[in-house]
């Protein structure tokens, strides 16, 4: 590896890396739909820059998938590389400190919508396959790409080609770095992901909104209606009330607890830095990482309906909708939780409602082994690079497409460069540029000790 790689090119990284990010790749907004499209072109453009002599956009109902094949290195294993291009939408805008298209450097922190998810960690692994490659543009090992645009919008042609074509997936191990270390300093591989089951709860009351004043008091009012519907599935000490909800879940192991017990942690820190509020919520007879590891939960994202606008007008509403998740822990099934979540829902309804329940994506939580070997290397990896092995903790969120990632076999390594308090999905996304130079160092380190001690060669896909 070329270990003065980032010294010499850290001004040219960080261009590059922020030409990407001013693609609003907006996955859940059709008018982004060419944005998406424009860095999935970033991507091909990239990737065959680096020498990658099979690069194609793969189609399909939705954003195209960007596949890349490394040259051939014979007798040496293949790793297969998982990130995402899209991200999530920048609302609010009036909290960004500066624009989330125009990417900004504060204080060593390179704020824009997608610098930490996911943009920035895939920026991380093509310049550390870039700082490996010799002489002759050849990398340490064969190296495969897949990138999709809609990790954040729940979109199915990564998951239609996985199935369709697994043996794109056959590898001797596969990488997502789409994730954090669990605090500053202290490198993580996670052993397990939430599920999600992402929904709409819409209810209608009347034909037309009504005139307040007039009919108040007689005509039952949409917002209402769901509110109390919404009520009625969680309780005030963060019990969801879901019916057979929890029937499945598995709960963490004694080893997990203990591991988790040992973690540094401060609860003030984490309520002022992270949670960024007054105080934590949720089933208090639970440790804080057991609620926001091991689970499930059911949140609120957004209710519409009447009117919002500025001033007043004074109707009752006919009709009203909220986005709702659940995340979901091992044991649960996406397909199950949400059928159990229509018929609490149909359950609480009024009888004088319309109230329909629209599942909109989803999928199944997953755990990973971390006994293979190839954990041990990535460990290696970090601990050359930050003096500290990588410690095994559980993530609150969810990647759907891992389960496709391992179809043939393949170990799938979760880890990451972010930082906790990246502020993921909020204004303000950030990287820290000294996680994205070590980056590139760690996971170049790794590639060279998976070519090294990977074991057997997978054979390139078909």
């Amino acid at each position: 590896m070329d270990t003065d790689f980032v010294a010499r090119q850290q001004s040219r990284l960080l261009g590059e890396l922020s030409d990407f990010l001013a693609i609003p790749s907006v996955s859940a907004l059709p008018a982004h739909a060419a944005d998406c499209r424009r860095a999935a072109e970033w991507l091909r453009a990239e990737l065959s820059r680096l020498g990658c002599p099979a690069v194609q956009l793969i189609e399909g109902d939705g954003h195209p998938v960007v596949w890349a094949e490394g040259p051939a290195v014979p007798g040496r294993p293949t790793l297969l590389i998982y990130g995402h291009y899209d991200v999530q939408p920048p609302d609010p805008l009036d909290e960004w400190t500066s624009p989330p298209f125009e990417p900004t450097v504060r204080d060593g922190r390179l704020y824009a919508r997608g610098a930490a998810d996911d943009k920035g960690q895939v920026f991380c692994l093509l310049k550390a396959y870039e700082a490996t490659l010799d002489a002759d543009r050849r990398p340490p090992l064969n190296v495969h790409f897949i990138f999709e645009g809609e990790e954040e919008c729940g979109g199915h042609v990564i998951s239609d080609l996985l199935r369709a074509e697994p043996e794109r997936t056959r590898a001797d191990a596969a990488l997502v770095c789409d994730m954090s270390y669990y605090a500053p300093g202290w490198p993580a591989v996670y052993t397990a992901l939430r599920g999600l089951c992402y929904a709409e709860i819409s209810v209608r009351t009347l034909e037309r909104d009504l005139h307040s004043g007039t009919y108040g008091g007689v005509a039952p009012n949409a917002i209402e209606t769901l509110v109390r519907i919404l009520a009625g599935l969680k309780d005030e000490s963060g019990e969801i009330l879901i019916p057979k909800l929890y029937k499945s879940v598995e709960p963490p192991s004694k080893e997990e607890l203990r591991v988790w017990k040992k973690l540094p942690f401060d609860k003030a820190d984490f309520l002022r830095d992270e949670v960024t509020g007054q105080a934590l919520t949720g089933r208090k007879e639970y440790s804080i990482f057991e609620r926001v590891w091991a689970l499930p939960t059911f949140e609120i994202h957004g209710i519409k309906g009447g009117f919002v606008g500025e001033g007043a007008k004074t109707v009752i509403p006919a009709q009203a909708t909220a986005k709702v998740s659940l995340r979901l822990v091992p044991g649960q099934d996406y397909a199950k939780v949400g059928r159990l979540l229509e018929r609490a829902v149909a359950a609480l309804a009024p009888r004088w409602a319309d109230v329909k329940v629209t599942l909109l994506h989803g999928g199944d939580p997953v755990q990973v082994d971390v006994d293979h070997p190839a954990f041990a290397l990535l460990d290696e990896a970090f601990a050359s690079v930050t003096g500290r092995k990588a410690v095994r903790v559980r993530a609150g969120g969810s990647i759907p497409i891992i389960p496709e990632l391992g179809l043939t076999g393949a170990p799938v390594l979760l880890s990451g460069i972010g930082l906790p308090d990246d502020g993921l999905h909020s204004p303000n996304e950030k990287l820290d540029l000294a996680q994205l130079w070590s980056g590139i160092e760690i996971f170049g380190r790794f590639y060279e000790l998976l070519a090294e001690r990977g074991g057997p060669t997978a054979p390139p896909p078909a």
